[in-house]
């Protein structure tokens, strides 16, 4: 299997999030790429974290967002970050994080999260009118789409996540 580079960045070009994963194969919905337990990732230039269970995360060709499922066990079923379009580069993805999350815990609740920073950042990083409203978008569908198992969140996953898990 190949290896790729995931990173996102924040607006600014700050690097934020960054991890390997192994390129598991492409369907529809688009990439999906898996990280077995015990990958380790680093926010910006921090010291690395584990994580303790395998994940895999869905790249859409054309969409700004992306979703990461975990295996069961995790708090957190579903996690999608709102970002620009994901760009592949030979072996690595590249997508800037826009702040926004939509969140599906294991208990069922679905969310926003930090409509906060997605607000300050709107100001301190200058977003333009397109990427505001692109991202509120994103997440709008979204919330509808895990809410109703729409599309890649209707169980597309699972044979992915049975290859890393």
């Amino acid at each position: 299997m190949t290896e790729v580079r995931v990173v996102y960045t924040k607006y600014d070009g700050s690097l934020h999030w960054n991890h390997t994963g192994r390129l598991l194969g492409e369907d529809e919905h688009g990439v999906w790429v898996g990280c077995t337990a015990g990958t380790m990732a680093s926010k910006g230039h921090e010291p690395p974290v584990t994580y303790d269970l395998a994940f895999v995360i869905l790249f859409p060709r054309d969409e700004w967002w992306t979703a990461l499922f975990n295996a069961e066990g995790h708090k957190m079923d579903i996690y999608c970050d709102i970002t620009t379009v994901p760009v592949w580069l030979d072996n690595e993805v590249t997508m800037v994080d826009l702040d926004l999350d939509v969140v599906l815990r294991n208990s069922g609740k679905l969310y926003v999260d930090d409509e906060d920073e997605f607000a300050e950042h709107q100001v301190l990083m200058r977003y333009p009118p397109h990427v505001v409203a692109a991202a509120e978008a994103s997440a709008e569908w979204l919330m509808k789409a895990v809410a109703e198992k729409q599309g890649p969140f209707g169980g597309a996953h699972l044979p992915w996540l049975s290859q890393v898990a």
